[in-house]
């Protein structure tokens, strides 16, 4: 699978394509076999791929889509060093198919498209740092979660 090597191409894809979604998996060998999720909680099946959506909200207007891109992988770039470090981010295509517990797509017919590279993640993360306003990744971990 082709690797996506840089943020502005991967703003790039976001521009001339809707349904783009990035997953947070050890790849599409290991998740199309049986392409479900479960919900880690109650060992629930769901009825596709958890993913994270790139497709950009309306109310994010003329705003740089490599800011949008950043985010949106910085939120989730807590999972390797959480999950399994053999956890990697990949693009897709897909239709969404319903919303898991976190309320996020869960997502049919997957097409891969590519790797997300390593770099583009440190380039993500220096675009969030060099916004004005404070953002972390959602991590839920004891070290940035609630200790209740």
């Amino acid at each position: 699978m082709p690797a996506i090597g840089s943020l502005d191409e991967l703003a790039g894809l976001i521009a001339r394509r809707t349904g783009l979604y990035v997953r947070w998996s050890m790849g599409p060998d290991a998740d199309l076999p049986a392409p479900a999720s479960r919900d880690e909680l109650t060992g629930t099946p769901l009825p596709g791929l958890s993913a994270n959506p790139l497709d950009v909200e309306p109310w994010w207007g003329d705003r740089p889509l490599r800011v949008w891109a950043a985010r949106r992988l910085y939120d989730y770039a807590h999972l390797p060093h959480v999950k399994d470090r053999r956890v990697r981010p990949w693009l897709l295509h897909g239709t969404e198919n319903g919303r898991g517990p976190d309320n996020e797509p869960l997502v049919t017919d997957v097409r891969p498209l590519g790797w997300i590279d390593p770099a583009v993640i440190e380039e993500a993360t220096r675009e969030i740092r060099r916004q004005r306003g404070h953002w972390g990744p959602l991590d839920r971990s004891p070290r940035h979660g609630s200790t209740a």
